[in-house]
């Protein structure tokens, strides 16, 4: 990048000296569209593992309640549909083109979900690429997003240029690996985004160890990790670390990734959350989940297959989706509802194990409810389900279910 100009093809003069400048080439977005933060995921050189980063942050800012989307923005490499399982291809009409959906209510756009075939090679030249990019951003009904991720192709080319000047980002997360060249990959993501006067909200460090499945020692294998004095030398904050996870791989590999639990991002989630807060202030949403069998409430909290987990916000449903258990086993429900946020459980019976691991991650229980899960939620709600980290609390019309428990008294017939 040359300090003395935008680099624009479309920019015949000096940028430098005017921080506007290079913004009257920002887009906008679709008018049915309304999208409150954009993040770039960056990187200064290929195979760092951008499209996990991407993935892994968007997956964790869903679990906290946000609506969330991922542009696939390396059209000649795309990975994300992949990761996410996701074969359907985008559909569209008059008015633009639909995103495809995650399992978990994740919006993706994707090269790939638009080709015939997967494996088809994109044989593009650089400005064709980057406008395709930016119809994912003009032409796609993204609808309500609070946190829109970019998976961005490697380096400083076309396509980031073209997203740069293009796409109001809100902030650019860089990736690297501890290898001997982080400080210098680290720079020409920090120095173009410094030129283009974009924000970066931090480094995230891949790759960063293994954890041995013995002892559980960290085993280095690129050598010690530089990032902290790459990060400091530049006045950045080091956001996370991932391992070298072959769990994680394996989902990948399966179309899985939601399926992982895992913190190693949470840290750096909470960071980019209470950077760019929305409408100035942290979201905060409680969310209940529900035991689920078809339609209604499981009767059994460690054999359900599904939780229906709903988020509540100034006492009304926001969103709800359906989350398979994973394959967990009845000891690691606990821990698999903490990762999703969980404030309270509903369910029809618990055995006290489970009531107890619940509580001592501070989730509160709700035991001998059924019916439809509607219903159920509307009850909570309304104040005819109360919590008891015992049982269930006595309150309203009674109904006993011979599960173990004490009677229900939760006014939900």
């Amino acid at each position: 990048m040359n300090e003395s100009s935008c680099g624009s093809a479309g920019c015949g003069s000096s940028c430098s000296g005017n921080s506007n400048a290079c913004h009257d080439f920002i887009e906008k977005t679709h008018e049915l569209n309304t999208i409150k933060r954009v993040i770039g995921v960056v990187s200064g050189k290929g195979g760092v593992g951008k499209s996990l980063i991407t993935s892994t942050l968007a997956i964790t800012m869903r679990r906290k309640g946000y609506k969330v989307g991922i542009l696939d923005a390396d059209i000649t490499g795309p990975s994300i549909p992949k990761m996410f399982g996701i074969t359907k291809k985008a559909e569209g009409c008059e008015f633009g083109i639909y995103p495809q959906k995650t399992h978990n209510d994740i919006s993706v756009m994707s090269i790939n979900l638009l080709l015939e075939k997967d494996d088809s090679p994109v044989i593009w030249r650089g400005p064709v690429i980057a406008g395709t990019v930016k119809q994912f951003w003009t032409d796609v009904i993204w609808g309500d997003i609070d946190y829109l991720f970019l998976d961005m192709p490697p380096g400083t080319g076309d396509v980031p240029l073209t997203v740069f000047q293009s796409i109001p980002l809100d902030g650019i997360v860089i990736v690297t690996s501890p290898q001997d060249l982080v400080s210098l990959i680290v720079k020409k993501a920090y120095n173009m985004a410094k030129a283009m006067n974009i924000p970066i909200l931090g480094i995230v460090e891949n790759m960063s160890y293994l954890r041995c499945p013995d002892c559980s020692k960290e085993i280095k294998l690129f050598g010690e990790s530089k990032i902290n004095s790459a990060a400091g030398e530049l006045g950045i904050k080091v956001l996370g670390k991932m391992p070298i996870d072959p769990e994680i791989a394996q989902l990948c590999d399966k179309g899985e990734i939601e399926k992982t639990d895992n913190e190693y991002l949470a840290d750096a989630a909470l960071h980019i959350e209470k950077i760019l807060a929305i409408n100035g202030e942290e979201k905060s949403v409680m969310k209940i989940a529900v035991a689920t069998e078809g339609s209604n409430v499981s009767g059994h909290f460690g054999k359900c297959e599904n939780f229906t987990i709903a988020e509540i916000e100034n006492s009304e449903v926001k969103n709800k989706v359906v989350v398979n258990t994973q394959g967990n086993q009845h000891g690691l429900l606990p821990a698999f509802l903490a990762s999703h946020n969980v404030s309270v459980v509903i369910a029809g019976g618990m055995g006290e194990g489970a009531k107890q691991n619940l509580v001592s991650k501070g989730i509160e229980i709700i035991t001998g409810a059924s019916g439809n899960i509607d219903e159920v939620i509307n009850s909570f709600l309304n104040g005819r389900l109360k919590s008891s980290n015992t049982g269930c609390a006595g309150h309203g019309h009674s109904h006993g279910h011979g599960n173990g428990d004490s009677g229900c008294n939760c006014g939900h017939h």
